[in-house]
């Protein structure tokens, strides 16, 4: 007979008892199984509360990892924005260095230009009246030459002059560019017409000199074609040269300007870059420390976690031990009082009349303890229906139906925990991106509006400058107005003061140089006229002064006025930048608030799923392996229950009959 036979036998004889029978031995069962059951609830609620700091844990874990994830984003788009900013710094100063000797050397270019047609127009010049001179000789060489031979004749005095006058042209000539041969050939038909001259001792035929003399204009009339050409060619030259100097000039001077507002650009993006990579750097140092303190605070999550869940596995093992304990003294007791029990309770008292009622007693009973040892309802309410069940075959379509609803319940499960993983997954990673999301336009947001809450500031500032600048150049030129006026009052009377002990002088003067006696009348004159004098001089000093501080104060007030006014040019310009930049920042922050908003939404959507399949999926009282573990224990139980239907009943009822017997 094994255990489980005996403690059928045992509980069955339990129930057969009479209300004065005792058996001690089911009394201790009875204990020790009380005892089981007031330590498996202390683990069931030693393992919900194990749960719940499980689940702070795994959110608040969740919650830290998150922005560490956040911080160490921001850090990395903050070290490359700064290092974006390094490369675009050494970018612009390449650019700068790079402009700037482009300039350099377009500047002197266009200098070496400059200098070059200047040498190139100095020479065309020069070429140009040389070859207009010789042109116009040329021209009134001809005109000689014809006028000779209209006359019918030339005498020897008029072939000389005619002669001298071709070699002058053929050493003009060669002081050119041009071709000597025409000179020469000019000056051979000259020569024999002499020549011939001189052979006949007189005056040669008038066809002779006709002949000569239309050789030596045809000549002429060709070199006075070959200077015009030379010179049209010169001036196509010049005017080609001028055109090419022009073009090559603007493209120089474009070049200068266009690089000149880059250079302008350039600098103007480097103190761009230069405060951008301040805030960067600013914003780094911050979220830096935040990061520095959430790795801090999740590592000190972990070791609490961590400290909990050994004392928990700690607890749950000491639980382990004594249940194990319980349930060998439990199977010693069994074992050991087995046949005194089987001797002492005959199953004459048991009141059971068949072996399927037998099995049927220990089917229920084992139900009956499994819904203890799980703590399930459901086993219990079986157990119920099994007990007031009355036909055998009943019980076993009963356990057979709760396996299979288990077996069910179990693949529902199963899908559900497959449906919960894949959304739970897909929404936390929606959820991350989001927020992710809003850090980054709120910090962007923020650096904007603080920026420009920065620049509105210096406007304000400037404003109130320019308005103190404006309210001071007011003043200065109504004091300089009221001390004009009264410089132009005072110096005219001084200057009519002057004139007038200038004319008393005169008068004076003039009347004591005339008349003699009074002149030496006691000096009295004299003496007027030096006080006179005096006054002049004293009238004239003050003059002078008055003039010297009007100069001085209209010189400082022009050099203030000036200076004001330039100043209320810088303010002024600085004002309208600062201005339109804010403006431009208030506008990206709207629109970024905008993103934003637009974002937050999306997250509340995700949240609010989130917070739908969280209630679904977590908010329950056993996780999914839990429920795995006890559905896969019931399962178990009942097909052992089953076994116990099915075979166990022939044990009984053969150890009932040999009990009987004895």
């Amino acid at each position: 007979m094994n255990c489980v036979t005996v403690a059928a036998l045992v509980l069955l004889s339990g129930f057969a008892a009479n209300a004065d029978s005792v058996d001690p031995i089911q009394k201790v069962l009875q204990m020790i199984g009380d005892l089981q059951g007031k330590i498996i609830g202390e683990g069931n609620d030693a393992q919900k509360v194990y749960d719940e700091c499980s689940e702070f844990c795994e959110d608040r874990s969740r919650s830290v990892g998150f922005e560490i994830k956040t911080g160490t984003q921001q850090v990395k788009d903050l070290t490359a924005a700064i290092a974006k900013e390094d490369a675009t710094a050494a970018s612009l100063n390449a650019k700068i260095e790079e402009l700037s000797a482009a300039i350099a050397t377009d500047e002197a270019d266009l200098k070496a230009a400059t200098e070059i047609r200047a040498k190139e127009n100095g020479a065309f010049v020069a070429e140009e009246k040389e070859l207009v001179e010789v042109i116009g000789t040329l021209e009134r060489a001809v005109g000689i030459i014809e006028k000779e031979m209209a006359k019918g004749g030339a005498s020897m005095m008029q072939m000389q002059s005619a002669g001298n006058v071709v070699q002058s042209l053929a050493v003009m000539l060669q002081a050119t560019s041009l071709s000597t041969a025409d000179a020469s050939k000019l000056t051979a038909l000259l020569q024999s017409s002499q020549d011939s001259e001189d052979d006949s001792m007189g005056a040669p035929a008038a066809a002779v000199i006709e002949s000569k003399s239309g050789g030596i204009v045809q000549t002429i009339q060709d070199l006075h074609d070959k200077g015009e050409a030379q010179l049209e060619e010169a001036r196509k030259a010049e005017t080609q040269s001028l055109h090419a100097f022009q073009g090559l000039a603007q493209g120089l001077e474009d070049a200068i300007k266009y690089a000149s507002q880059d250079l302008a650009k350039a600098k103007k993006n480097l103190g761009a870059s230069a405060e951008a990579k301040a805030t960067a750097e600013g914003d780094l140092a911050v979220t830096s420390k935040d990061l520095a303190e959430d790795q801090k605070a999740l590592s000190t999550l972990h070791q609490d976690c961590m400290s909990g869940a050994e004392d928990f596995e700690a607890e749950t093992k000491s639980r382990g031990e004594e249940l194990t304990a319980l349930a060998t003294a439990k199977k010693v007791i069994v074992e050991a009082t087995s046949g005194a029990a089987a001797q002492s309770y005959s199953f004459v008292q048991t009141g059971i009349s068949s072996s399927a009622d037998l099995a049927k007693f220990e089917a229920v009973r084992f139900v009956r303890d499994l819904a203890m040892k799980q703590n399930s309802p459901v086993l219990a309410q079986l157990a119920t229906k099994m007990a007031a069940a009355g036909v055998f075959d009943k019980v076993k379509g009963l356990i057979s139906n709760m396996i299979e609803k288990l077996l069910s319940e179990a693949q529902a499960d199963a899908t559900e925990k497959a449906f919960c993983d894949k959304e739970m997954a897909e929404t936390e990673a929606k959820q991350s991106d989001k927020e992710a999301a809003i850090a980054k336009l709120s910090t962007a947001i923020d650096s904007m509006s603080a920026k420009s809450a920065q620049l509105k500031e210096q406007v304000a500032v400037l404003q109130k400058e320019l308005a103190e600048v404006a309210k001071a150049q007011a003043e200065m030129d109504k004091l300089r107005a009221e001390e004009k006026a009264a410089f132009d009052k005072n110096s005219a009377e001084m200057k009519k003061g002057i004139n007038g002990v200038q004319m008393a002088l005169k008068v004076l003067n003039d009347y004591y140089a005339k008349d003699a006696a009074h002149a030496s009348a006691g000096g009295a004159g004299s003496g007027i006229i030096g006080l006179l004098e005096v006054c002049e001089s004293d009238f004239s000093k003050g003059l002078a002064e008055m003039t010297a501080a009007e100069d001085t104060a209209a010189n400082e007030y022009d050099t203030t006025s000036k200076e004001n006014a330039i100043n209320k040019a810088t303010k002024e310009q600085d004002a309208k930048y600062k201005t339109k930049e804010h403006k431009g920042l208030d506008k990206e922050t709207a629109e970024a608030t905008g993103d934003r908003s637009g974002v937050q939404e999306e997250l509340d959507a995700v949240n609010q799923y989130y917070s739908g399949i969280k209630e679904r999926c977590i908010a329950k009282a056993e996780t999914y392996a839990e429920r795995v573990k006890r559905r896969t224990a019931e399962i178990a139980g009942l097909k052992e229950a089953l076994q116990i239907l099915e075979g166990e009943a022939v044990l009984l009822q053969r150890a009932s009959k040999r009990s009987l017997r004895h």
